[in-house]
């Protein structure tokens, strides 16, 4: 198996540091507004590695975390508190809050729980001695309070970015407060202010800072080594590069193996985001579009890729997946839903392994999937139960499970709405046309749709 590893940018081999285990960590959302197809990119398509490599028999642990105290929080709280006492509650309700909303998106989605989710308060404790650990190795500095992390006291620093350190600087910022010896340092530790949310530590009361959070979590739920680290593009610089600078100099070992990261979700080429408001939330989409369409989209994109999104490109996706949809149903109805025993390697078993083999390249594994569902509808279109419609039937259920799809099942009608799709039926029969549009109007006020074909009328949900 072959991925693109950031960390020296290029194609390697897929080894892992114990034998049929896989160690991986994504980075999770700060708990401060509803998420949008951004967010739904990065987990859809980290749901799809781990769904692919448990599919290949390793055994994974899969870990991602909360960010549940950062500025954003704080701030969100200033914005909805009544009086600065109210800030540090306020700040727990909008956490809670916004954890709610973001695990109704992913469960909508399809998206696999994750095995452990860490959230960054539960390890203040912890996060101290790290940090205390690097102001004894002397990475680490006081100033004004507040505890940074030395960038020139670890050399390798840009290796993730592939860029140097004066390369970094036009970029980097100093806050007023802040008393940095280099523009590049970063905080571990930030001193409280007036109403905040903090804790005790050894400098005072105060409150981690983003970057150290995501390395303690890591380095305690999966060890000083992982096999995968993931996240989105934008998370390279700095918050990625941070996390190896501290990491490896807590531990003196290699952070990760190999470093996995999603494109950008684009609108019209600029970069989707909150400042730009150009964003999309997941909410809105799911109260428009099945949930299989979202995903369908963002899987018809290579994940390194830009994903330029406008709604005609999620309306070509639910085609797409309608298609899909209706060959399963159709099957459903010819076939019956049993499998057939253990899979063998088939044809499109093998072509969608060797696809997904060359850095899960997604858009290549939907097409074999539609060959797969063009030569199923062949039989279908006959009506033939043979092993060979069977073993293709077998195979399309258990490729789109791979991905993440959740499988369409056949609906059924409560009887007073199956009575009255018979009436009209007879209705039509009698070419009593009145009747029959008066009929199909009601079960429309009843969220069923009609739509009369010559092998009868087939009816669907709104």
């Amino acid at each position: 198996m072959i991925v693109y590893n950031t960390l020296g940018r290029k194609r390697e081999e897929f080894k892992t540091l114990e034998k049929g285990k896989v160690k991986m960590y994504v980075c999770g959302v700060t708990l401060y507004d509803e998420c949008h197809l951004g967010h739904g990119r990065a987990y859809i398509v980290f749901d799809v590695i781990r769904r692919y490599l448990e599919w290949e028999g390793y055994e994974v642990l899969y870990v991602q975390n909360f960010t549940d105290i950062d500025d954003k929080i704080i701030n969100r709280a200033k914005e909805e508190a009544k009086s600065e006492k109210e800030i540090p509650e306020k700040a727990r309700e909008i956490v809670e809050r916004y954890k709610e909303s973001y695990f109704r998106d992913m469960d909508a989605l399809n998206i696999k729980r994750a095995d452990i989710y860490p959230s960054a308060t539960e390890f203040i404790p912890e996060i101290i001695v790290a940090v205390e650990k690097l102001l004894k190795k002397g990475v680490a500095y006081s100033g004004n309070g507040d505890i940074y992390f030395s960038v020139d006291k670890f050399p390798s620093y840009g290796k993730l970015s592939g860029r140097k350190k004066e390369e970094l600087m036009p970029g980097a910022r100093v806050e007023p407060e802040e008393k940095k010896k280099d523009p590049l340092d970063f905080a571990l530790w930030k001193s409280a202010k007036p109403y905040e949310p903090c804790w005790d530590s050894p400098w005072g009361k105060g409150r981690p800072g983003w970057h150290i959070e995501c390395s303690v979590m890591s380095l305690k739920c999966l060890g000083e080594t992982l096999d995968i680290h993931g996240g989105g593009e934008d998370l390279i610089f700095p918050h990625h590069e941070n996390e190896i600078a501290q990491s490896e100099s807590l531990t003196g070992k290699k952070f990760v193996n190999y470093w996995l990261h999603n494109g950008f979700v684009t609108v019209r080429g600029e970069k989707m985001s909150k400042s730009l408001k150009n964003f999309f939330l997941l909410r809105e989409l799911l109260n428009q579009y099945p949930p299989q369409a979202i995903r369908f989209l963002i899987l018809s994109t290579h994940y390194r890729n830009p994903l330029d999104f406008d709604l005609a490109h999620l309306e070509t996706a639910l085609r797409g997946w309608k298609r899909i949809e209706e060959c399963i149903l159709k099957s459903e109805e010819i076939l019956g839903g049993g499998k057939t025993g253990k899979l063998e390697e088939t044809k499109y078993i093998q072509e969608f392994r060797d696809v997904m083999r060359e850095d899960f390249h997604t858009p290549q594994a939907l097409r074999v999937i539609f060959d797969l569902v063009s030569e199923l509808n062949r039989y279908l279109s006959r009506g033939e139960k043979s092993p060979e419609a069977f073993s293709l039937f077998n195979d399309l259920k258990t490729l789109l499970e791979v991905l993440g799809f959740a499988l369409p099942e056949k609906l059924t009608l409560p009887p007073h709405l199956e009575k009255l799709i018979r009436e009209r039926e007879e209705a039509r029969k009698r070419k009593d046309y009145q009747t029959a549009d008066r009929i199909r109007e009601q079960l429309l006020r009843e969220g069923i749709l009609l739509q009369d074909t010559p092998r009868g009328t087939v009816w669907r949900k709104k």
